[in-house]
């Protein structure tokens, strides 16, 4: 491997997933060097095409979610299709699917069929819950796995139903697991030669980064309800407003960095004061505290709080919008956001790599292929070999 080389670049995965889920760990590997072959029906696109906001008729969020990844496209719906896939897994390292459990069975490209003829093949198989259990067959949004994974009941404020958080965090937690499932497949493969599936359901996925409910309710008989902006018994942990009406975040629940943000406040005094002294007693005062805190941020503009906690050592920060990343310096320092063109909107910025290596770091080469089996020439006669005439015929059938 050169110093040149993507750290992923041996691998080639087809992605057969849609929507979130299954192609953002495409997105995931492609990032690090993968070739990562996104395989649509012909005629019907991906509905993350059109999802989002649009420009210009194009759609911005498909171009983050497939970039550096090749478009083919491919009928898995009819048995020449399947026979084709057949041949793609061959020379495939991992396949990557979300459909719900026993689709992919019914279209005769079970893993075990497909372990026949490639042994070391992995199957990345993300569902809403599981490949396995009495609700494997049912349908699964990351919305559903979200409020299954008890997410939502912990999200919004105590006076009001659960909400959502604003972005599709379900379909994107089950997306990591998935990717991690992959990549430790593919370590151990090096000692087995074997394949095996990766099965991770979006229910699951949420529940995994759900801290201690459980046994907070098993051991201590304690449900964790909404709570707005507040981690339950930590404090000072919120958001504050300042003097020119807008808010600010504050995490000073450690004993020592609570004891900076008072002498950033001015009043050194408060961290020995009985009330705030320890862990337990600020959890217990927190309504007071953030009063407290609150007063002090109010009487300052935001960037003058936030300079004199800096300064003090208080992790603090303004609650960002797109417009303030794109202005933040520590963003652009970092390439986290970055621009490539668009054949159709030009430059197009959108998030960078993450997380970052030191010596065989990722790399966002194009943004998604805008025209659906765009590289279909490429895949099929280079990778399968089919002549232009056997091309022809496939679409004509409309295989491809």
């Amino acid at each position: 491997m050169t110093e040149n080389q993507l750290p992923l670049e041996n691998l080639r995965v087809i992605e057969l997933g849609t929507l979130i889920a299954g192609p953002f760990s495409g997105r995931l590997l492609a990032d690090f060097g993968a070739e990562v072959i996104k395989i649509e029906p012909p005629g019907k696109a991906d509905q993350m095409r059109n999802w989002g906001q649009s420009k210009d008729g194009v759609g911005l969020w498909w171009p983050i979610q497939s970039r550096n990844k090749k478009s083919i496209t491919l009928n898995l719906r009819k048995e020449e299709g399947q026979a084709i896939l057949r041949e793609l897994v061959k020379e495939a390292d991992i396949i990557i699917e979300n459909f719900r459990p026993g689709t992919m069975e019914k279209w005769n490209l079970s893993y075990e069929s497909l372990s026949e003829i490639n042994p070391g093949i992995i199957m990345v198989r993300t569902s809403g819950f599981g490949q396995t259990g009495p609700y494997k067959n049912r349908a699964g949004f990351g919305s559903v796995g979200e409020a299954m994974g008890g997410l939502r009941y912990v999200t919004g404020f105590p006076d009001r139903p659960p909400t959502r958080i604003g972005i599709s965090i379900g379909d994107t937690l089950a997306a990591l697991f998935a990717t991690i499932g992959c990549l430790v497949a593919v370590h151990e493969r090096k000692q087995s030669g074997k394949g095996q599936v990766v099965d991770t359901a979006l229910y699951e996925s949420v529940f995994s980064i759900m801290e201690s409910i459980i046994p907070d309710y098993q051991l201590a008989g304690y449900v964790r309800e909404r709570m707005g902006n507040i981690l339950p018994g930590i404090a000072p942990s919120n958001i504050y407003f300042t003097k020119d009406k807008t808010y600010i975040v504050i995490g000073a629940n450690a004993d020592n960095v609570f004891r900076r943000l008072c002498e950033a406040m001015g009043q050194p005094e408060l961290a020995d004061d009985s009330r705030f002294s320890s862990h337990n007693s600020r959890g217990e005062n927190m309504k007071l505290l953030d009063l407290m805190i609150e007063e002090w941020t109010k009487s300052l503009p935001a960037k003058e709080a936030l300079k004199i906690l800096e300064e003090k050592g208080v992790p603090s920060g303004l609650i960002y919008s797109a417009k303030e990343i794109l202005e933040d310096p520590h963003y652009q320092e970092r390439e986290m956001i970055v621009t490539v063109p668009h054949p159709e909107l030009g430059d197009f910025s959108m998030p960078g790599i993450v997380p970052k290596l030191s010596r065989t770091p990722g790399k966002v080469k194009h943004p998604g292929a805008e025209a659906i089996g765009k590289h279909n020439e490429e895949v099929y006669t280079k990778i399968l070999g089919f002549s232009i005439e056997k091309m022809d015929e496939l679409k004509t059938a409309e295989i491809i």
